[in-house]
């Protein structure tokens, strides 16, 4: 087992206001170590989204710890919170959020230039490797409306990578694709990241996807079943 990438502990989530007010997460516990891929599979509802983008450092909880490579993230300032969502945390959505007026090789350099350790003719090369490792070196220049489906995820994984970050959190990542782009992202994802000994957590309603993970972890209201 590869070291502790990330640790949640009684993580509590409420949503909406006075009656509406829904208790999302009621005390979630979770560990995700580099190396492994895990499944949270669930209902619609269940909280999965909810605790992910917490996890992201994407919003805060309303109680419990989050803890990434040993450093305490709860509590913290956006400042802190968005410096170490760069760093740290690479994402994919299942809307892969593309900058589709930009070229495959710019997009994937977004988070590189965010960051700003590289300099520039290094967070190219870096891209382009990248995007070699998702089969797409020959359409680094494609703008994103160039793009299939299936490829404009396949750069999505590349840019989720770019920064080299300990923990991808994937949200229904292959949601929108066929069952030949779904396999081929998910394999991509799960096969790139073991290499670079990064922690996946993806959270998905495909059970094909799921039974593939390291560890699964079925959700219900609120809670790990």
């Amino acid at each position: 087992m590869g070291d502790l990438a990330l640790r949640c502990t009684g993580l509590q989530r409420y949503l909406g206001e006075g009656e509406g007010r829904v208790h999302v997460l009621k005390g979630v516990s979770f560990e995700a170590r580099r190396g492994q891929v895990y499944a949270i599979v669930g209902p619609s509802g269940c909280g999965k989204s909810t605790l992910l983008y917490l996890l992201g450092l994407l919003d805060q909880p309303d109680g419990g710890e989050i803890e990434i490579n040993g450093q305490r993230m709860s509590n913290t300032d956006d400042l802190a919170r968005t410096a170490a969502r760069g760093e740290h945390i690479g994402f994919v959505f299942q809307f892969h959020f593309l900058m589709l007026e930009f070229t495959a090789l710019e997009n994937v350099m977004m988070p590189m230039r965010k960051l700003g350790r590289l300099t520039v003719p290094a967070m190219e090369a870096r891209a382009r490797s990248l995007l070699d490792s998702v089969g797409l070196g020959a359409k680094t220049h494609r703008l994103g409306t160039q793009l299939s489906g299936g490829e404009q995820q396949r750069v999505a994984v590349a840019r989720a990578l770019a920064n080299q970050p300990s923990i991808i959190l994937a949200d229904e990542p292959t949601g929108n694709l066929d069952v030949k782009n779904s396999a081929l992202v998910f394999d991509l994802l799960t096969r790139l990241a073991k290499d670079n000994g990064q922690a996946v957590i993806l959270v998905t309603h495909n059970p094909e996807i799921a039974q593939r993970c390291d560890v699964t972890r079925p959700m219900r209201d609120g809670l790990f079943v």
